[in-house]
């Protein structure tokens, strides 16, 4: 009896634990809502090349995540940290 309650005691640990894992693991095909509507951002501070990275990424998601409208969204975003990069990057500035 005491061997069948530690089995089970170790399996109900084990998997809470593997629970908390799978939380904090990223979600390859979740929405990035802070590039998209400034959600859920938790203290996130990128530099210019990052976000222009985090951007790409999520567009190459494509529609299997992302609707075109939101698509478009993303593309502008890039645009303007692209645009921001290049003035950045000009002489006197």
């Amino acid at each position: 009896m005491k061997k069948v309650l530690i089995a089970l005691l170790t399996a109900v640990a084990l998997s809470a634990t593997s629970m908390a894992f799978a939380a904090d693991a990223p979600k390859t095909s979740a929405k990035d809502e802070c590039l998209l509507a400034a959600k859920n951002c938790k203290d996130q501070v990128d530099s210019i090349q990052q976000k222009i990275k985090r951007i790409n990424t999520e567009i190459k998601k494509g529609k299997k995540v992302y609707s075109a409208e939101e698509l478009k969204k993303l593309q502008q975003k890039l645009k303007e940290a692209d645009d921001i990069l290049n003035n950045l990057e000009k002489p006197g500035h």
